[in-house]
């Protein structure tokens, strides 16, 4: 398909990529979470619905089931070592995926109150583990399991490298998708219904501040992530949104399906993943993903 671009500031022409966008795969119900593992050359995104994780392989093409079922998991991120680090909405859990196979709990409760769904999951360079938790998988069967909120609120949460949970912003209706600056000096949070992107300062183990980076003008805002230049790429119901750290909306890659989210990957990080309703897309562009938290370099 031919990439639709709107170019809204000068400065979007210098990231723009291949004429045309690829299908990768189109039979997905809700797909979300993907992440890209080089070591692989892969990239694993979720199937929340139908409770399932696939993996697309970058050599071959083939799309096959990485895991079913998978808790209905949403988020993926890959921590410090490389392994998969899972948002499990239907198990309310957070789960490291260990190179035997074997899973890992790495957070369910606060305190004696089980997680509402844990939704999207990004790693800090220390090793912590930063999540948000809004109801989703609670609020029907849809994706997940029906069930009483037990926790007094929808926050964002720190696993601190010794496995300690603490709750780091407690003032969000549905926090959604979440992302570090380069420098893990600020954090970017969607706030779904509130149709628009926070931005933190990173202090310690916590977070302060909290304006309104950008607002939301086709739906609502779902996953993000940072360039090498520090732009935010966010999900959208009409496409992707590209703005600058000053919070100018630059352009938009316009997709005829809502976007869950996207990733940067390939060997050059400079492949952009788009997981949108049923398909994911990828788009070869001239600017590349920010350093992810596995590469030491």
């Amino acid at each position: 398909m031919k990439a639709e671009l709107v170019t809204l500031d000068d400065r979007f022409s210098a990231i723009a990529g291949d004429e045309y966008l690829e299908r990768l795969y189109d039979a997905g119900r809700w797909l979300e979470g993907p992440v890209y593992i080089p070591a692989w050359r892969s990239l694993v995104f979720s199937d929340i619905p139908n409770d399932r994780l696939l993996r697309w392989d970058e050599e071959s093409g083939q799309v096959s089931v990485f895991r079913a079922p998978s808790g209905n998991v949403n988020g993926n991120t890959l921590d410090t070592h490389g392994r998969l680090i899972s948002c499990s909405q239907g198990n309310r859990q957070v789960v490291r995926t260990e190179y035997d196979g074997s899973l890992t709990v790495l957070a369910s409760h606060l305190g004696g109150s089980r997680l509402n769904s844990p939704n999207d999951v990004v790693v800090k360079r220390d090793g912590s583990i930063w999540f948000t938790d809004p109801p989703y998988g609670i609020t029907s069967n849809y994706e997940g399991h029906r069930a009483e909120q037990e926790v007094g609120g929808c926050h964002v949460y720190r696993i601190s490298p010794d496995g300690e949970l603490t709750v780091v912003a407690d003032d969000f209706v549905r926090p959604n998708g979440l992302a570090f600056s380069r420098d893990e000096t600020q954090l970017y949070v969607v706030d779904t219904p509130e149709k628009h992107i926070r931005r933190f300062d990173v202090k310690d183990d916590g977070l302060t501040g909290g304006e309104v980076f950008a607002p939301c003008t086709a739906g609502r805002f779902d996953g993000i992530r940072l360039d090498a230049e520090g732009r935010v790429w966010a999900a959208t119901h009409e496409g992707v949104h590209v703005f600058d750290a000053d919070g100018t909306l630059l352009g938009k890659l316009l997709l005829p399906d809502v976007v869950s989210n996207l990733c940067f990957g390939g060997p050059k990080r400079n492949r952009l993943f788009v997981t949108a309703t049923t398909s994911v897309w990828s788009w070869l562009i001239t600017t590349d993903g920010a350093r992810p938290p596995y590469d030491h370099g």
